[in-house]
């Protein structure tokens, strides 16, 4: 029996496109074969692949597509059946950490699910020895796994900056020893750079992360000073650009956030560009639905028109003087995460742990300070066993909402923190930004079937 509920079609500009949700498969098709592919999800009477020749039978042109549907079909390219085998478990195998150097931030935004850098808590940096034992209990946990990360977050890390210098050096010191290699990331506001500063983080930082939502009137509407005075934009967009100067073409990216404010954010998109910064990504706001600038379900239409423009501005610019990388837009369809990735999405809770100041372990940096999520913590491990059990165990397979959906593969069941936030269980993914992944998704595969046409 064909399998069609995970078969999704969509024409965007021009293009016709069918995704296979289960295979993974992305087919850019005529109008002949589209009517053919359409008809078959209408039609029940088509069972097996074999059966859909003959069902278009001197029909002319429907006739030789629904030839070439039969051939994708029967090489598993469409209409595949479910992938029913969940991953077995591996436990607590750690091979990255979010090091909370700092729960305290110099600046004050709307939005910051952190409550402002300090995580509902108090405001505290981590201390040597705290960081120094993260490394430690990483390699420690990370069983078999060569290669690990560690990415410096916060509130704003750099008000921790000689933590982040030390626990460098000696994360290097004993990767040597141990045989592991370790990835650097960092996330910063950009206030606290200077030149040594950015010095440092181009030469031992694999990634930079810089926050920035795009023009000014709409950066500075939202992400403010503490003193709430001056204009965040003009003291860091300088400091950026003077970074990436020097950074010699190695890995970072511009990272905004939009809101009920810029529902045109692909101008956001635009102007990040105009500054020089290429490699873009511009998120939707999560937060409380009372908040004047939070997105509901009235904005979803124009969120969704505005990714269509946005990969229609992303074709345009790329011949231009000023071309871009949206984050969102880079799917890679010849080959992509493997399958284990697809299912089981960031890790989160036993692969990828965050760690506050005090060494206290919880699954991401997103449950920081919800008691509920505690893991235990760096000295003596991972003590609630059974929430890393329970992380790994909500894999796409064990969604329900998820079994019929074409993207399930591509979205991995969706962000655990927005799960609990809106849906209240792991399992139940949040409708409202399902939509705009999906569209998301739509946009890139749209691009693709540009780019292989042109």
């Amino acid at each position: 029996m064909l399998e069609k509920k995970c078969v999704h079609t969509f024409t965007q500009g021009g293009q016709h496109i069918v995704v296979d949700g289960n295979s993974g498969a992305v087919h850019v098709v005529d109008e002949y074969a589209l009517r053919v592919i359409e008809e078959i999800l209408q039609n029940g009477r088509i069972r097996e692949f074999g059966q859909i020749v003959p069902e278009f039978s001197g029909r002319g042109d429907l006739a030789y597509a629904a030839e070439e549907v039969a051939e994708l079909t029967a090489a598993g390219l469409l209409f595949s059946p479910d992938l029913s085998e969940v991953p077995e478990r591996t436990g607590v195998v750690v091979k990255a950490l979010c090091l909370n150097v700092a729960h305290d931030c110099n600046l004050r935004c709307d939005y910051c699910f952190a409550s402002t850098g300090d995580f509902g808590g108090s405001r505290e940096l981590m201390p040597l020895d705290v960081a120094k034992q993260a490394v430690d209990f990483l390699i420690a946990n990370s069983g078999n796994r060569r290669h690990l990360e560690i990415d410096f977050f916060g509130g704003e890390p750099l008000l921790n900056r000689d933590v982040v210098k030390e626990t460098v050096a000696y994360g290097k010191e004993r990767a040597a020893e141990s045989g592991k290699e370790f990835r650097f990331t960092l996330t910063t506001n950009g206030i606290g750079l200077t030149p040594e500063i950015e010095e440092f983080i181009n030469k031992e930082m694999y990634n930079v992360v810089l926050s920035l939502d795009g023009r000014k009137e709409v950066n500075d509407s939202i992400r403010h000073t503490i003193s709430g005075r001056g204009s965040v934009y003009e003291t860091i967009v300088p400091k950026f650009q003077r970074l990436l100067d020097g950074r010699g073409g190695k890995s970072y990216y511009v990272r905004g956030t939009f809101t009920a404010r810029n529902l045109d954010f692909a101008e956001d998109v635009l102007h990040l560009s105009e500054l020089g910064f290429k490699e873009i990504s511009v998120e939707p706001v999560v937060t409380d639905a009372e908040a004047d600038y939070a997105l509901t379900e009235e904005h979803l239409p124009a969120v969704l028109s505005e990714y269509e423009r946005l990969a229609d501005l992303y074709l345009e610019r790329r011949t231009s003087e000023r071309p871009f990388n949206f984050f969102h837009f880079n799917v890679e369809l010849r080959q992509g995460p493997c399958l284990y990735k697809r299912l089981t999405g960031c890790g989160a809770g036993y692969e990828y742990l965050a760690v506050t100041p005090q060494g206290e372990l919880y699954p991401c940096h997103q449950f920081v300070g919800e008691e509920e999520y505690r893991l235990g913590d760096i000295f003596s491990g991972v003590t609630n066993t059974e929430l890393p059990r329970r992380f790994e165990e909500s894999n796409v397979l064990n969604k329900p909402v998820c079994q019929d959906c074409w993207a399930k593969f591509y979205r991995s069941g969706g962000c655990h923190r927005n799960n609990m936030e809106y849906a209240g269980n792991l399992y139940s993914p949040h409708e409202f930004i399902c939509k705009m992944e999906k569209k998301r998704l739509e946009c890139a595969f749209f691009i693709q079937a540009v780019l292989m046409d042109g």
